[in-house]
């Protein structure tokens, strides 16, 4: 690995952090109106009603996919006796599954998007270039997905985790990730883009998830007594 490149998995990943963390402190000071999806139900529903639920609901299991993925290292399977090859077989399948699945669902919000017309006329320049990261991550990440049933492959487990780890703690391992496929690097790269246009498009609104419905008491409704 040259030394520009190492530089680069060790500076990267915290700018991106940083204008993370900064664009949603600023969005949420400045733009706090502006924290939503704005949404076009209005203007089309019956194939939103199919893609987005098969969209969100892909791209969860895309996520709980990836946390696992890097945070869990590879002597914690280990040691409740899952195997490598186990564990490799079945995040590759039902990852890959999950993956092609959310890209199929993006694939249909973008053809309603471009074949209706008040919806095609409420996209943003903003939000093109957001369906064109979103769909360039996704790809790259199915990509990869196939890529890994490659034996001589090196597993993401063994790179692009121990990396990710590392930037957690503050101590990023450049020569794991030197040892990266390509397609893991250019996977990671789609990633951290993603990450910095998060705080400045529509996906923000992922972090304003109703959660507090899971836990406030029930509405009574009481008949009115005359």
């Amino acid at each position: 690995m040259t030394w520009g490149e190492s530089a680069l998995w060790v500076i990267a990943p915290y700018v991106t952090l940083v204008i993370f963390i900064g664009g949603l402190i600023w969005r949420y000071k400045y733009d706090r109106f502006g924290w939503t999806t704005r949404s076009s139900q209005l203007y089309e529903s019956p194939l939103l009603r199919v893609a987005s639920p098969l969209f969100h609901y892909g791209l969860l299991f895309v996520i709980v996919g990836h946390v696992i993925g890097l945070l869990v290292p590879v002597r914690w399977t280990n040691a409740i006796g899952v195997s490598n090859d186990a564990y490799h077989v079945n995040a590759l399948l039902w990852g890959g599954v999950a993956g092609v699945v959310t890209l199929v669902a993006l694939g249909l919000l973008v053809y309603r998007r471009r074949v209706n017309g008040p919806v095609f006329t409420a996209t943003t320049v903003n939000d093109k270039i957001m369906y064109l990261v979103l769909a360039a991550a996704i790809v790259t990440g199915v990509v990869t997905t196939v890529a890994g049933f490659d034996p001589s492959v090196v597993s993401y487990r063994t790179t692009v985790g121990p990396w990710f780890r590392g930037v957690l703690t503050l101590q990023p391992d450049t020569v794991a990730m030197g040892n990266a496929s390509g397609l893991y690097k250019l996977h990671t790269l789609v990633g951290m883009a993603l990450f910095v246009l998060f705080p400045v498009s529509r996906l923000v609104h992922a972090l304003s998830a109703p959660l507090g419905y899971l836990f406030r008491p029930y509405i009574v409704y009481r008949r009115r007594t005359r």
